[in-house]
């Protein structure tokens, strides 16, 4: 094994771009392959990896033909792809015997991250979902406090969290049901549903929810009522349109205190009795790449766990199946 992490990405998009200009300066990595469909992202990456003075990676139309080609030469792989290819890819690339580094959402149904599970445990990669708010260092603090009981026990959840996004990805492929695997909810929201599995540190039990499609082929809003298998309840909203911007409040109401986070971990207030702490901010994450390296090396918890994928994703099939039945109540089972 080279000294250099040997790094393979699925998916040359607009994502994949923007941390190539970081990562390809990284002394740990090596950009060693890409695979996308469209020449051009392929291209774009590559110029930013020569642009970055990294040698030229190889580059593929099939990401299976890397995976092949490539056996013995890669040694973590990337995926940003549109989200109902992530269970394929994912499971190929933990079955080809490569720590993984995903994108949020993990995948799209329970049944898929059945698979993965399965996939990984069999060959014993490291996967890693990359969801901000799961690698934020004020998300994480909150989520070890909490484990320690400094707040007691959880009494409810309200989250929201709101995006111009109906206007914003108008003929985007996230508004395609075929390969978004959902809307809003499922887009920006999953970093809010992300963030309220993690903390919560508790299941779902059941679930009441409603959506509307505002004209469009996806959810732009979502209302969801439920109640956690710790007995908490939980409130979540999404709405996705409106002004120009994007913010996210979540509270979590604990018997000795109340938190107030936003999904993404980029700040956070503690109120304690009477006592309200000063608002803590955090630098959102601009190159999770060094969180995932700690992760495989065993110096951070795996807080994107293809376990807490599962979590995750029995949330969303509840979520999806309330509100195909107009907000019927759906037990979740695990």
């Amino acid at each position: 094994m080279s000294e250099k992490l040997r790094l393979g990405v699925i998916g040359a998009g607009l994502k994949a771009a923007e941390y190539a200009a970081s990562w390809a300066t990284m002394p740990e990595i090596e950009f060693a392959a890409l695979a996308d469909t469209t020449a051009a992202s392929r291209q774009r990456l590559i110029d930013v990896c020569l642009a970055a003075g990294a040698p030229e990676p190889r580059s593929f139309a099939d990401y299976r033909r890397m995976l092949a080609e490539m056996r013995g030469e890669l040694d973590i792989v990337y995926i940003s792809t549109p989200h109902a290819f992530h269970a394929e890819q994912a499971t190929a690339v933990a079955e080809a015997g490569l720590d993984l580094f995903l994108e949020k959402p993990m995948v799209t149904t329970v049944t898929e991250a059945e698979r993965l599970i399965a996939a990984q445990k069999k060959s014993g990669v490291t996967i890693v979902t990359a969801f901000q708010g799961g690698l934020s260092p004020l998300v994480l603090d909150t989520r070890r406090r909490a484990l320690a009981g400094e707040f007691g026990e959880l009494i409810a959840i309200s989250g929201m969290i709101w995006e111009s996004w109906s206007s914003n990805y108008d003929g985007h492929w996230k508004q395609q049901p075929e390969i978004s695997g959902g809307g809003f909810m499922f887009d920006t929201g999953a970093h809010m549903m992300n963030t309220v599995c993690l903390l919560a540190n508790s299941d779902f039990d059941s679930v009441s929810a409603y959506m509307a499609n505002h004209g469009k082929k996806v959810d732009i809003s979502t209302a969801v009522s439920a109640r956690l298998k710790n007995g908490a309840l939980a409130t979540l909203t999404a709405a996705g349109e409106g002004p120009p911007g994007c913010a996210s409040y979540i509270t979590f109401f604990y018997s000795k205190a109340i938190v107030r986070i936003d999904a993404w971990g980029g700040w956070r207030e503690i109120s304690v009795g009477r006592n309200a702490e000063p608002r803590e901010e955090a630098e959102i994450l601009g190159n999770p790449m060094k969180n995932f390296l700690a992760i495989r090396a065993g110096k951070m918890e795996n807080s994107g766990s293809v376990e807490m994928g599962l979590r995750f994703a029995r949330l969303w099939d509840a979520i999806k199946e309330s509100a195909a039945a107009g907000g019927a109540s759906v037990r979740i089972v695990a």
